[in-house]
């Protein structure tokens, strides 16, 4: 698992990468195809287009200058463009150029995608954004796991909670565990469609974890009793209670993120009271 850091200016960085940091563009003098890799060429303009860098709507420089920018060949130049329009961050058309789509047409699905708002923005910018996705899937699929989970499942569950009370004092055991709790929850739902999901959802947990966890601080007992009743709630196949149980959970986590980040980004994400049982 790649550890991931609250840097200075307030980003999430992840498996040692932050904004600013050894993967920014203005650090890439000299830099070969060979040296860079294809995959950094496209994860540095990637970063440069969700940094603001590059503006939604706005086109990218001609070839020529973005070649000279990242040090790069036409080649691996247009192979980037390619996978960055694959992930609907850029759009080419002839006569025109190659232009930044609205943000609400990337794919924000895309661990990639998602991973360069991690590692870019702010955390606090969109710790409620995540949230809120988490929210909206995570209740129900408790709920769902409530139903129709299997021994082996439950299993899974109550090793990942174990693990989590065996390792309270260790921040990387501690969210490492965490993750497997969360995964273990969607997994346990016997749905594909949500178990696909659980990428995404995994990412999400991953920005905010270590950061939730500082902000609990001296209520940790409380952040993994918490986790208990979920538990128990799942065992004792009452749907209601699980759902109830993880809105809770998820709630006082978010508060967490606050307390840790400061009050600068605590906007009140809309839309989460209409999504309590």
């Amino acid at each position: 698992m790649r550890r991931q850091t609250l840097t200075a200016s307030g980003t999430l960085g992840i498996g040692g990468f932050s904004a600013g940091g050894a993967m920014r563009n203005e650090n890439t003098s000299g830099m070969s195809d060979a040296g860079a890799g294809r995959a950094q060429i496209v994860d540095l303009i990637g970063r440069d287009i969700v940094g603001g860098v590059y503006p939604p709507e706005t086109r990218l420089p001609d070839e020529a200058a973005m070649r000279q920018r990242y040090a790069v060949s036409r080649t691996a130049l247009r192979e980037a463009y390619s996978k960055l329009t694959a992930k609907g961050l850029i759009v080419a058309r002839p006569k025109v150029g190659t232009s930044i789509r609205p943000q609400s047409l990337w794919n924000m699905l895309d661990p990639e995608v998602l991973t360069w708002h991690l590692e870019t923005l702010p955390a606090g910018a969109i710790a409620n954004d995540l949230y809120i996705l988490r929210r909206m899937v995570e209740p129900p699929a408790s709920a769902l796991a409530a139903e129709v989970h299997d021994a082996e499942a439950l299993g899974r569950i109550e090793a990942a909670f174990r693990d989590m009370q065996a390792c309270a004092g260790s921040e990387v055991e501690l969210i490492d565990a965490d993750l497997r709790f969360h995964i273990a929850i969607l997994s346990a739902t016997r749905n594909p469609f949500i178990g696909a999901f659980s990428a995404l959802i995994h990412a999400a947990m991953v920005s905010t974890f270590s950061i939730s966890w500082r902000g609990a601080g001296g209520i940790r007992a409380e952040r993994l009793a918490q986790h208990g009743d979920v538990v128990d709630a799942i065992a004792r196949r009452d749907p209601g209670l699980a759902r109830a149980r993880m809105e809770r959970l998820l709630d006082d986590s978010l508060q967490d993120v606050r307390e840790a980040i400061g009050d600068r980004y605590a906007v009140e994400p809309a839309g989460v009271e209409g999504l309590s049982a």
